[in-house]
């Protein structure tokens, strides 16, 4: 894959989290800039999701822990546990924001 489709993979993904964040009706707050996504949740805890080119991958940073992510077959598929992005970011948020949210 080439950067630019690389790009618009990413941009589609931080988008496609945005609006399940908006459509969820949770009390969190996101900004996003520059291929970075933060969420802030009501107890000051974040979650940061950012695009690294370099290693063309997403990466998620959680009071979990950090997790990688590559586009594998037109999924974002964590490196080491083989989960998919979203259903795994779906438990992060659920955790740290202390509701069941679910952004599939």
């Amino acid at each position: 894959m080439n950067e630019s489709d690389f790009d618009k993979q990413v941009t589609d993904t931080l988008l496609h989290i945005e609006q399940a964040i908006e459509e969820s009706g949770a009390d969190i707050d996101f900004e996003a800039a520059g291929g970075i996504l933060t969420l802030e949740f009501e107890n000051g805890s974040k979650i940061i999701i950012n695009k690294q080119g370099a290693a063309s991958q997403i990466w998620v940073a959680a009071k979990s822990g950090g997790f990688h992510y590559s586009l594998v077959e037109g999924r974002w598929i964590n490196d080491q546990s083989g989960g998919e992005l979203m259903s795994e970011l779906s438990r992060l948020v659920s955790e740290q924001s202390g509701q069941d949210i679910d952004l599939d």
